[in-house]
């Protein structure tokens, strides 16, 4: 039914076409039930989804240099294929940065984009080789200084009104406000640390592409402040994150992007600009494939059971259900009619009340299910598996994922 071949390790990469995703993963499904009745989630990653989003990049934004938010995904075969597809990563601990490295990655290619950073993790920076991080205070600066000051900086600066732009803004606990940036910089200065870019993030899941032209126009502002401190020239503008492949607000902002550059960072200043994308490689190139484990009707209405829940794939302060899609796939396909389409409510499988994976859109129409069919989530590579938990010992760290390439 599909061809499998060899991974890298001794996971088989499933050779599908696009429209094959649904087969494949009844197949796992059906072969999973002989063994465990299916009660265990799985997820398929699918390495031709991650390879035509950097395609795109590519095509988009060419001068923008990605360097991955290892944050939204680690799955080690999909960080694998982004490092062999010429990606950069970002990395906020000692963990990230030891996972990364355990792919063969060199340290130049790794930036430590945490403004605020535990003392051990920066000297385990410093004795790996990682010589490039993000500060926003003075006691970061001093952190630096005594235990990693031939680290080159970027300062990390808060974008103009990004609470207006982004779905989850993060200016609250991230960045200099304007009249620090000054102050920061000479002490850089006078504590002889190299300050070489500014880096700004407008939040995740950007919705209004003119927030990216404000943060350039702000970072530009700040690479003048240093020019007149007689600071040396700076060299790296990071642009953060936000993106997002799905929609058509991903080329309206590549394209913002491209005219703020053109704008304020002409070619003849040699400027390097990164980016930090995490949801724009992560959340198509993963699908997510649970069953059924309970079923109570009332009235018209059915409630269903599946086997992960918020406490795992769907965490609640990561989990937006505008950005998936779910669809039913059935162990035995009716034999007459279809099944009604009902409205329902989807839970998880734990004894907290409040795990309802359906509460963020309200009930949802599925047409009716039985004991031990699928819910199959699309769209589900960011901070899911990343931000589970093993709550009431359901064991999300041990969730299967099984390597596709979709052509």
């Amino acid at each position: 039914m599909v061809d499998a071949t060899q991974n890298d390790g001794d996971q088989h990469v499933y050779k599908i076409q696009k429209d094959g995703m649904m087969n494949l993963i009844k197949s796992i499904a059906a072969a999973a039930t002989t063994h465990d009745n299916g009660q265990y989630p799985f997820y398929v990653l699918d390495l031709g989804a991650v390879e035509r989003a950097m395609n795109k990049w590519e095509l988009c934004l060419p001068q923008v240099k990605p360097f991955y938010a290892v944050k939204c995904n680690n799955e080690p075969t999909f960080l694998a294929a982004l490092a062999k597809l010429g990606a950069n990563f970002d990395c906020a601990s000692r963990g990230e940065i030891e996972a990364v490295l355990h792919l063969g990655v060199r340290p130049e290619r790794i930036l430590y984009a945490n403004p605020c950073k535990a003392a051990a993790h920066i000297q385990y920076a410093a004795a790996a080789g990682v010589n490039l991080t993000t500060f926003d205070s003075m006691v970061e600066l001093e952190k630096v200084k005594k235990w990693h000051p031939k680290c080159k900086l970027l300062l990390r600066i808060k974008p103009p009104n990004d609470y207006k732009g982004s779905l989850r803004p993060l200016a609250k606990k991230f960045g200099a406000l304007p009249d620090e940036v000054e102050p920061l910089l000479q002490y850089a200065a006078f504590s002889g640390l190299q300050v070489v870019g500014v880096s700004f993030h407008v939040g995740s899941i950007a919705e209004e592409p003119v927030i990216y032209r404000h943060a350039i126009a702000a970072a530009r502002a700040v690479f003048d402040v240093a020019a007149e401190l007689g600071m040396a020239p700076m060299q790296v503008l990071n642009i953060g994150g936000g993106f997002r492949a799905a929609t058509q607000v991903f080329e309206e902002i590549c394209d913002t992007v491209k005219s703020a550059i053109t704008d304020y960072f002409p070619k003849e200043m040699a400027v390097t600009i990164i980016a930090e994308p995490g949801r724009y490689f992560a959340e198509k190139a993963f699908t997510l494939a649970t069953s059924v484990i309970g079923i109570r009707a009332r009235g018209e209405r059915m409630e269903y059971w599946i086997n992960d829940g918020i406490y795992g794939s769907f965490s609640p302060t990561m989990y937006n259900s505008s950005l998936v899609s779910v669809k039913a796939a059935f162990c035995k396909p009716p034999v007459n009619e279809p099944p009604a389409i009902r409205s329902s409510a989807v839970y998880g499988p734990s004894c907290d009340s409040l795990d309802e994976v359906t509460a963020a859109s309200g009930e949802i129409m599925l047409p009716e299910l039985q004991l031990h069919d699928l819910l199959v989530f699309t769209n589900m590579g960011a901070y899911s598996k990343s931000a589970g938990t093993n709550f009431n010992g359901f064991d999300t760290f041990s969730i299967p994922t099984y390597i596709a390439y979709t052509s």
